[in-house]
């Protein structure tokens, strides 16, 4: 698989913490694919401190939960919920710091179920924090909750994606 990067279609307008548009207190992460992961480059501003001048614990959380969660998107091309979540914390994750986070597909188990690891990266490359997902996938009319036009727009991204 080629190392060249090649930049990802995102939904546009809605409000998610992490990668909406519409959220103007979000991260608003932009993805990419780089050979086998799907990546998102980002600086963390003040407002996602925990520690003085570290990132907060929910913050690298919410980076590494959805790096897995778009890897899926994009590789997969389905709906998912998260099931569970392991995260490991080696290094301080600093404001202020170019980072890089990315994700990768792990295996598939059984029928409905999906790993994924992700990591998060310094400008060196050195490892901060990296996680281990499972999710769970779901049929589109399990998700009750989620508008049906928010549904066809996901939709028109997997195929988008494919192309």
């Amino acid at each position: 698989m080629s190392t060249e990067r090649i930049n990802l279609p995102k939904l546009d307008g809605h409000g998610c913490f992490a990668c909406g548009t519409a959220n103007p207190i979000g991260l608003n992460l932009d993805f990419y694919r780089k050979g086998d992961w799907i990546c998102s480059d980002v600086t963390l501003k003040k407002h996602y401190e925990g520690w003085d001048g570290m990132a907060h614990g929910g913050i690298i959380s919410t980076l590494l939960d959805e790096v897995m969660s778009w890897t899926i998107i994009y590789l997969k091309g389905i709906f998912f919920v998260t099931r569970k979540m392991e995260v490991k914390y080696i290094k301080p994750v600093l404001i202020g710091t170019s980072l890089t986070v990315r994700g990768e597909l792990l295996e598939e188990r059984r029928e409905r179920f999906i790993r994924a690891q992700a990591r998060i990266m310094d400008g060196q490359g050195q490892i901060l924090s990296k996680a281990v997902g499972e999710f769970v996938e779901l049929p589109p009319e399990r998700l009750s909750v989620v508008p049906e036009g928010m549904k066809r727009e996901m939709v028109d991204l997997f195929r988008k994606v494919r192309e």
